[in-house]
């Protein structure tokens, strides 16, 4: 099984050679010193399809994923690093070069797809699928339950008469009460045990890990953290002490690489195509009313350091100080050439040299006024956690029809409870989705004043 894991640095070797085979290119001397530098790299770099999550979950993510196509573009940013570096890309034909950088995904998505059809039919078929129990009739068994592959699961144990978890499970699924697990485990030969009772059972819980040392199987506690607001929540290593992670930015490793240059590359595309439509912006707000063409206020950015936000000017006054009034549909301090740039958000394009300097992105939580921020750490729950990435152009929740004033604190609750979510359910796909989402929202206009 460990072989049938490891196989993509050898799928990635194979590619090459067909490609090599595809375009009647000789092998030589600087080909294998390509095909063991890719190997070691992709090694490293590619992370291993994970079988037994799929003979005890079934498959839970599609096989060809951002995740694969990113890890083999650097393996290949890598490769062609390294090759102009030591000025050795002429030794190699471009043709071979384009036909294993384009098909390589592709054979590794079929190698995914192969192995975990092997997986299903060995849970299916061979007496090597694995078998596994539930200790705890409760809310989080039903999650486990619900998450694991239905071959194998042999049953419930807990500590409770079937009558007090009727509520629960019913008879046929609880296989025994927790005093026999460790002997049932042996007799059936289970391999995975998943504890689901409550941190309050500590005393029982010590008690059923000493049982379980007298079994070969594997043991797995699974806290019951469904209570708390879960924020990418995920087991991590402190230094080779496992820690649960509660609340932590989903941008981190190459999820943060990938977001950063997604930024760079569509705020520099951005800039460009508009610099024309900047320099007119610029030279009507300067021709029609006093003061600066830019308005430059404090707010908060990752991690709740304070930057400085750049728009073009749309109001008489340029408020930055301990009380800052939002612009409400009547508001007098707004300017003529202002009411049609806030209409459009025009006014928000300056924020584009926001994203080059990196102090925003593309797309994040909407960043607010520090006077605002600081009304309403106090009173919204949970509100300074969506600082945990970089704030936005646009956001989950502008695309939701929450832009503009928030004269209610439901207003801005509701724009703390999409922002939450997006830092939970952050993609990169989700980011392209919110950018073409933004586009419809403008054009309607709707809040924007």
């Amino acid at each position: 099984m460990s072989i049938l894991r490891r196989l993509d640095p050898i799928v990635v070797v194979i590619t090459l050679l067909l490609s090599m085979l595809v375009a009647h290119e000789p092998f030589t001397f600087p080909y294998a010193t390509l095909e063991l530098t890719a190997f070691i790299i992709c090694s490293r770099v590619l992370s291993p399809l994970d079988l037994r999550q799929t003979l005890l979950f079934g498959a839970t993510e599609p096989i060809l994923t951002g995740r694969v196509l990113f890890q083999w573009a650097m393996v290949v940013a890598g490769l062609l690093a390294l090759g102009f570096a030591t000025k050795v890309t002429d030794l190699y034909s471009r043709k071979v070069l384009l036909l294993w950088f384009f098909f390589t995904p592709v054979a590794l998505a079929g190698g995914h797809a192969l192995r975990r059809s092997a997986a299903r039919w060995i849970n299916k078929h061979t007496a090597l699928a694995p078998r596994h129990v539930i200790i705890g009739a409760n809310n989080v068994g039903l999650e486990i339950e619900r998450r694991m592959h239905p071959n194998g699961f042999m049953g419930f144990f807990d500590f409770r008469s079937p009558e007090r978890v009727a509520d629960f499970v019913d008879e046929h699924r609880l296989a025994g009460h927790c005093k026999d697990i460790a002997e049932f485990v042996r007799r059936n030969a289970v391999s995975a045990v998943y504890i689901a009772l409550p941190i309050t059972n500590a005393p029982r819980i010590g008690d059923l890990l000493r049982d379980l040392q007298d079994t070969t199987a594997s043991v797995y506690f699974v806290p019951d953290v469904f209570g708390f607001d879960l924020i990418q929540a995920r087991i991590i290593d402190l230094h080779g002490m496992p820690a649960l992670a509660i609340c932590d930015t989903p941008l981190y490793g190459t999820n943060a690489v990938a977001k950063r240059a997604t930024d760079l590359l569509i705020a520099t595309l951005a800039i460009l195509v508009a610099a024309p439509l900047l320099v007119a912006i610029a030279l009507v707000v300067k021709l029609t009313s006093a003061g600066p063409v830019l308005f430059k206020q404090r707010r908060y950015g990752l991690n709740g350091e304070e930057i400085l936000v750049y728009k073009f000017r749309s109001m008489t006054v340029c408020e930055d100080g301990p009380v800052v009034v939002q612009a409400a549909r009547t508001d007098q301090r707004i300017t003529p050439i202002g009411k049609l740039l806030r209409r459009t958000s025009l006014d928000e394009l300056p924020q584009l040299f926001n994203v080059i300097e990196g102090k925003m992105s593309m797309v994040g939580p909407r960043p607010h006024a520090v006077a605002h921020n600081e009304l309403y750490r106090k009173v919204i729950n949970g509100y300074m956690i969506r600082h945990k990435v970089r704030p936005g152009i646009t956001g989950w929740a502008q695309v939701h029809g929450l832009r503009g004033e928030t004269d209610k604190l439901e207003k801005m609750q509701a724009r703390v409870h999409y922002d939450l979510d997006y830092l939970n359910n952050w993609s990169w796909a989700l980011d392209i989705r919110i950018l073409v989402r933004t586009v419809r929202v403008v054009l309607s206009s709707k809040n924007a004043y």
